[in-house]
């Protein structure tokens, strides 16, 4: 059965299915709470109308109680298909299917995913998330902190990152994957071939997802390196080796973006402060408490902030330059 390419479809597919069978008549109700506008929703209803012989509403902006219970239903939604999906008799059919779809002799026990996270090039962050046949293993995960490349050359972070981690594994920490897989289209994925052939792993598996021109999920391109060679490679939209494959890829890229994110918050919070020379722990805890945090301090004038023991004149007016010099 072809996928729904879209949550407007495969909610239409699934009352259709749900209310337009041979005995399903007499089940449908007055009213039907949906998440999402149905844009073919006048002959959906004409048709629900026709099989329950009644006025049928089928609503969407919905406050209230209504609002609740459709929130409910998400929610249920949502949790069911995560169970479904982690569950240890799915997880082995999708790595199984994998092993078919890449022609493998034997299904992968292990893959690891690394993505990259940045804003603007600050505070890059890479991530790598790790899989085996009964789901995440996270204790497995990494984050790792960027450093010394030009911001935003996510080629060189992926270098970075793959080299660090396949020294770590030279020196015998962690195991080596069956399948690495990388968040990006061919030139990441060329990037890192060439660190795969520095630690002499020319023969791991190496593959890519990258997102097509729409930014879809369903609509990724896949890469595979094959011997000197990055070939394109396709595996059918509702193939569940995709979805286990999408699956790690949207883990990674959590990951990665929970990671910078603590990164920059860091960077920031420390920069209000720590940054000023001649200011130690204790005055900067003096001068936060002084003016009850950093809003305070920031609103502070110079000669207030001076006023403060243990704060001379020019450590007061470095404070209040720090806060109001761009």
């Amino acid at each position: 059965h072809r996928l729904a390419s879209n949550p407007d479809e495969l909610l239409s597919d699934f009352i259709s299915q749900s209310y337009l069978g041979e005995e399903s008549g007499t089940n449908l109700p007055a009213e039907l709470l949906v998440s999402e506008a149905l844009t073919d929703s006048g002959a959906l209803i004409e048709a629900m109308e026709y099989v329950a012989g009644r006025k049928v509403r089928l609503v969407s902006n919905v406050r209230g109680h209504r609002a609740k219970w459709l929130k409910m239903a998400v929610t249920n939604a949502t949790e069911a298909l995560g169970a479904h999906m982690a569950s240890k008799q799915n997880s082995k059919r999708r790595f199984a299917l994998l092993q078919q779809a890449l022609a493998l002799e034997e299904p992968p026990a292990r893959i690891e995913c690394f993505d990259i996270s940045h804003t603007g090039g600050e505070g890059t962050v890479a991530s790598c998330v790790v899989f085996d046949v009964d789901g995440a293993l996270k204790n497995d995960y990494r984050r790792f902190n960027i450093e010394g490349i030009t911001p935003g050359d996510d080629y060189a972070a992926m270098e970075q990152v793959l080299t660090r981690r396949f020294e770590r594994l030279k020196k015998g920490e962690g195991k080596l994957p069956d399948i690495l897989l990388i968040d990006g289209g061919k030139g990441q994925l060329t990037q890192a071939a060439n660190v795969l052939a520095r630690f002499e792993l020319d023969s791991l598996l190496l593959l890519g997802i990258a997102k097509g021109i729409s930014r879809r999920a369903g609509q990724e391109t896949l890469f595979l390196k094959e011997g000197g060679r990055v070939t394109e490679i396709a595996i059918a939209t509702e193939s569940p080796a995709l979805h286990l494959l999408q699956q790690i890829r949207d883990e990674a890229h959590r990951f990665a973006i929970t990671a910078h994110r603590q990164r920059r918050g860091n960077a920031r919070k420390r920069s209000q402060l720590e940054d000023i020379p001649g200011l130690g722990p204790k005055r900067r805890r003096d001068l936060l408490k002084h003016f009850g945090g950093q809003q305070g301090l920031k609103r502070a004038a110079e000669s207030e902030i001076a006023k403060v023991a243990g704060i001379s004149g020019k450590l007061a007016a470095a404070v209040y330059e720090h806060f109001h010099v761009d």
